[in-house]
């Protein structure tokens, strides 16, 4: 996990002594607007983010939804800076599950150093473990599996074939979880573009499918996937399937 850090927020005073700061320790720092059109020409995006609150970033709702999502998708550790009635008002948007630590003003830069260098480590242990990419087009489905699985492996989501052909172009995963009957892109017709393709034709897949009957089964298991799991098993199934298949490699 690269030294990197995003800090958003208007330039001023603190902005300058915190982006100085944290450059001391050694770290490469960017820093933008809470802009979405700024952020999203940022690619790679750090896995580390920081968000100053300054009372125009709170309210901009528009800006927060897009981070939020941004911070889901891309599995980014966001750490929050401000005043108690400014963070209270940002995370009704936000939300606690994506903000990885809170830090109120005035700020002690080495606090923030410690909970960046804190989140490196944990990224660096992250970046060891078995990578596997989830694709459902039900958002429940997703945050069950993610959360189930996301103790042991690193998982990632998406929810449209289309994401999964997009986000497998700039990143590598040990297996793929694959919804079989998906709208616009089938789960068959996603299978066939990742075998098309040099960089992703070897990653094992495993379909996901809600029908157990004996026609359903046969259609999956005619396009020869590594296996299928069947939606409706119980946690200890889910991860006894996926533990014994990565033992088995």
């Amino acid at each position: 996990m690269d030294k990197k850090v995003l800090i958003i927020g208007q330039s001023g005073f603190m902005m300058n002594a915190i982006v100085n700061g944290i450059k001391k320790e050694s770290y490469e720092v960017m820093q933008s607007d809470a802009a979405i059109d700024k952020i999203s020409r940022i690619d790679p995006i750090p896995k580390l983010v920081v968000l100053y609150l300054d009372g125009n970033n709170i309210s901009d709702s528009k800006f927060l939804t897009y981070l939020k999502d941004l911070v889901f998708e891309k599995e980014l550790e966001l750490f929050v800076v401000g005043e108690s009635d400014e963070i209270d008002e940002a995370t009704e948007i936000l939300h606690k599950e994506v903000i990885s630590k809170v830090l109120m003003r005035p700020l002690n830069v080495n606090d923030l150093v410690a909970e960046l260098d804190e989140a490196l480590e944990r990224g660096i242990k992250a970046e060891a473990r078995k990578k596997i990419l989830i694709v459902d087009d039900d958002p429940t489905m997703l945050r069950m599996i993610k959360s189930l699985l996301g103790e042991k492996y690193l998982v990632y989501v998406a929810n449209s074939g289309m994401n999964a052909i997009t986000f497998l172009a700039t990143n590598k995963v040990d297996l793929i979880l694959l919804d079989y009957e998906m709208p616009v892109i089938s789960g068959a017709k996603v299978l066939e573009m990742i075998r098309s393709e040099v960089s992703t034709e070897d990653i094992p897949v495993m379909f996901l499918t809600a029908k157990n009957d004996r026609e359903s089964v046969m259609q999956v298991l005619s396009l020869k996937p590594e296996k299928y799991l069947l939606k409706t098993m119980a946690p200890e199934e889910w991860m006894r399937n996926i533990d014994e298949f990565f033992e088995k490699k």
